[in-house]
């Protein structure tokens, strides 16, 4: 694929003009937020945006509706968000989340700040496409699904397997060899991509990066798949203390709930599942911020439904989308209109409930939004770009003009 306009992923010095107002995403390596970090956050959602922090499939973070741009830049630069104005949306680095913490195999979350250095160090990096994403997985598999274009994962505690397109290479480094190696191909990466953005998109991209290293495949390249693990819960740490993970749902995460976590005085973890995870807490610690929020919308059973669903901006945000659909896919999940397995099929009701009929939507055909009862993983559509979909099987709900289209996973 060659694309004739110019990338125009949006940052923090280059809004992108929604149609509720410019939006600016904020790049989290690793998805590690300080206290303070959180806090800027919260304040700038709240006095200049529109009051919600939205978690992307990155690890990243976007503000809606800003209302001064010039003064959330300065914000977020005295919060240290904004380290490098000419690299800020190249800082695309997502990692195993509870890496060096809870399981894996190694600690890559220790690898994160000095990627994100080198790249920054790299003055011609700054030039690489926004969409461009790093992946460090620790062995257990959680990120390395995620499509990455380059990235490594953990074999052993001191030996990785080099991914080139979100597919592993065949070639395995040592620690010390793997920041060097991942800015080399970063650079090669930035030789051989005229107009394209992904690594996938070049052809025989992964194989020319391989060549232009001097490296040669040592293994069988592995099967990675797609993973949808979603860390939410309590995790007994190494440490014996304890990480919590929660869901936020449809991934819009309220200034007011933000400015209690802060309370909490510990790291904040942005997954690339849109939740966030709480580290390093005793257990009465953890308790607390179970029982305070909890109720603020926080998520901290496994079980939710809202774990199933996600969904893209939709009206009014976007002026593509044929209706809102994240009000819709709320509403099926408030109306017990989301379940964990089985077909997607019509609900005999209005919504009211959820006995699904005996048969399954023709294809192609179009149903009310009261009449989906959503089951499985799936994503709500504003229309048929299906942005911010997840990858691996999932059902696709697809609004129309004239209500939505269900399709099913490939196969099921």
């Amino acid at each position: 694929m060659t694309r004739s306009e110019p990338d125009s992923c949006p940052g923090v010095l280059r809004l992108h003009r929604a149609a509720d107002g410019p939006l600016a995403r904020i790049r989290l390596p690793g998805g590690l937020l300080r206290p303070d970090q959180l806090r800027a956050l919260a304040e700038a959602a709240r006095e200049l945006g529109d009051g919600a922090i939205e978690l992307t499939s990155r690890g990243n973070v976007q503000l809606r509706r800003m209302r001064d741009a010039d003064a959330l830049a300065a914000r977020l630069a005295a919060a240290d968000l904004l380290p490098s104005p000419t690299h800020e949306r190249v800082r695309n680095i997502v990692a195993s989340p509870l890496s060096g913490r809870v399981g894996g195999r190694t600690d890559v979350q220790q690898l994160v700040p000095l990627l994100d250095a080198q790249l920054r160090a790299a003055p011609r990096l700054a030039e690489l496409p926004g969409r461009v994403l790093f992946t460090l997985d620790d062995g257990r598999g959680d990120v390395s699904g995620l499509g990455g274009d380059l990235g490594i994962h953990a074999t052993d505690a001191e030996a990785y397997a080099l991914l080139l397109g979100g597919r592993d290479s065949g070639i395995r480094l040592g620690r010390a060899e793997v920041l060097p190696v991942l800015v080399a191909a970063a650079h090669v990466f930035q030789d051989l991509r005229g107009d394209h953005w992904r690594l996938h998109e070049i052809p025989h991209g992964a194989a020319r990066i391989v060549a232009a290293l001097g490296l040669a495949p040592t293994a069988e390249p592995v099967e990675l798949p797609v993973r949808h693990d979603i860390p939410v819960g309590w995790f007994t740490q190494a440490d014996d203390r304890v990480a919590l993970g929660a869901g936020v749902p449809l991934g819009s995460l309220p200034a007011r709930t933000a400015e209690f976590l802060t309370a909490v005085d510990r790291p904040i973890l942005i997954t690339p599942w849109r939740s966030l995870i709480v580290p390093d807490l005793d257990e009465w610690a953890a308790e607390q911020v179970v029982r305070v929020l909890a109720p603020m919308g926080l998520i901290f059973d496994a079980e939710s439904p809202w774990l199933l669903v996600t969904a893209c901006a939709g009206k009014p945000g976007c002026a593509k989308s044929h209706t809102d659909v994240r009000v819709d896919a709320a509403t099926a999940v408030a109306s017990g209109r989301v379940h964990d397995d089985g077909p997607v099929l019509p609900s005999e009701t209005n919504g009211n409930a959820a006995y699904p009929t005996s048969t399954t939507p023709a294809p192609g055909a179009e149903l009310p939004a009261e009449r989906i009862v959503a089951t499985g993983r799936q994503h709500w559509s504003g229309c048929d770009r299906r942005c911010g979909r997840p990858r691996g099987p999932v059902t696709d709900i697809v609004a129309t003009p004239t209500g939505y289209r269900v399709e099913p996973p490939r196969g099921a």
